[in-house]
């Protein structure tokens, strides 16, 4: 799941992540970092889970929530 939109949500889009691809769920210009909030635009976004439906900004922050779920 996408952290909560605190941008008021103008640009937001909503992804459903699979493995090795997402499916643009409602169009928007970017999401929202799971770990650390940061915007990322779509055309950007490389990292996210399919099991936890949540992106990631970069490759540290994917590996910060693999060990906060897996300890």
């Amino acid at each position: 799941m996408n952290a909560p939109d605190t941008t008021g949500g103008a640009d937001l889009a909503l992804l459903n992540f699979g493995d090795g691809d997402f499916t643009v769920v409602r169009p928007g210009r970017f999401v929202l970092c799971a770990v650390s909030g940061v915007r990322i635009p779509l055309e950007a976004l490389r990292y996210w889970s399919a099991v936890h439906q949540e992106a990631y900004a970069g490759p540290a922050e994917a590996l910060a929530r693999w060990r906060a779920v897996n300890p």
